[in-house]
């Protein structure tokens, strides 16, 4: 019974990412007349190359530093370092990604690809404030809607609700909550405030772009961990709550003794379903921002994408895709190595 669903699964699953591996390790593209040639680890290079390059700020005749207009240091020339020095050649073709003043001199973070670099930090930032507080409010839920109440099952219904909503719908629908101009958000805002707080284009702008994605990501699929929660909820005995009461528990003391130790296998399932779902981000940011504003909603999969079909870099799409399948294994292993050092 298990033959037809192993082949479908081989086909279109376990044959396409050997060959991403076997892709990741040339220079394929979609359509070019060049034949395909192998270029060995250039392409993991070109993504992972990062540098740390230290200059000292430039002095005068007399020793003293020279400052610009505006009266900061002034440092020598960065592309001298990155465009065929011969004394600095690993740093060849790379790109300034952030620097950081130490005293007077300043560190310069290199990137040979800058906006992947960015790529994996953000997708690194969603996966670490997703999982705890999607989780952790998904518990809640649970909690307030495991009870015997009349009427809880239209709750549970609508906290549900996002959940079997298409996820593109979602994104479009909180683009225009998010609008700069007429978004409900800013609209009710304004209305609390008595038109005090400033309009905002939260997706237009960088500084808070990917935290507009997380809330909605967070509000999206809250639902859907809510129901793994509830069920082990209900798998926990009744007469251990009965014990607890007759003890003369608290309900913090009934949770933490009872509840939360009952709760332990479905917490690593819950915390392992959102972090695979969380590297997997990448329909909210292609219909919500494609990336941008500046980069600062670049994730992995998006990239990954982008380069492969949108670029047709089909070389590098798959190297991408390598990656992150290496990263994702490397956090599955730590979490189950966390979880047998718990047990």
């Amino acid at each position: 019974m298990a033959g037809p669903a192993a082949v479908l699964m081989g086909l279109f699953i376990v044959l396409p990412f050997l060959f991403a591996i076997g892709l990741s390790f040339t220079n394929q593209r979609l359509i070019s007349p060049n034949p395909t040639q192998f270029v060995g680890l250039s392409n993991y290079s070109q993504l992972l190359g990062i540098g740390l390059l230290t200059l000292e700020p430039e002095r005068d005749d007399a020793g003293e530093i020279l400052r610009e207009e505006d009266g900061t240091v002034s440092y020598p020339a960065l592309r001298g370092y990155t465009r065929n020095n011969p004394d600095y050649p690993q740093f060849d073709g790379m790109r300034e990604w952030f620097s950081v003043s130490l005293g007077e001199s300043r560190t310069y973070v290199l990137a040979r690809d800058v906006v992947f670099a960015k790529a994996v930090v953000n997708t690194i930032i969603f996966v670490l404030v997703v999982a705890p507080v999607q989780g952790g409010l998904a518990l809640v839920l649970a909690l307030l809607i495991n009870q015997k109440l009349r009427g809880i099952n239209v709750f549970r219904a609508i906290y549900f609700m996002p959940v079997v909503v298409s996820i593109v719908v979602v994104s479009l629908l909180w683009r225009f909550i998010y609008d700069g101009q007429s978004g409900l958000l800013n609209n009710l805002l304004g209305a609390l405030t008595f038109g005090a707080f400033p309009r905002i284009d939260w997706l237009g702008n960088p500084s808070t772009a990917l935290g507009a994605i997380i809330a909605m990501s967070i509000w999206q699929a809250v639902g859907f961990h809510m129901v793994i929660w509830l069920s082990g909820l209900q798998t926990i005995s009744p007469s251990l709550y009965e014990a607890a009461a007759i003890e003369g528990a608290s309900k913090w003391q009934t949770f933490r003794y009872v509840t939360w130790p009952g709760l332990r296998n479905t917490a690593v399932l819950v915390l392992i379903v959102i972090t695979m779902q969380a590297f997997a981000l990448f329909a909210q940011i292609d219909v919500m921002t494609s990336g941008g504003p500046l980069d600062s909603t670049q994730t992995i999969v998006f990239q990954a994408v982008e380069r492969g079909y949108g670029k047709q870099d089909i070389s590098g799409g798959s190297t991408i895709s390598v990656i992150l399948f290496v990263f994702v294994l490397a956090i599955s292993l730590l979490q189950r190595w966390l979880t047998r050092e718990k047990k």
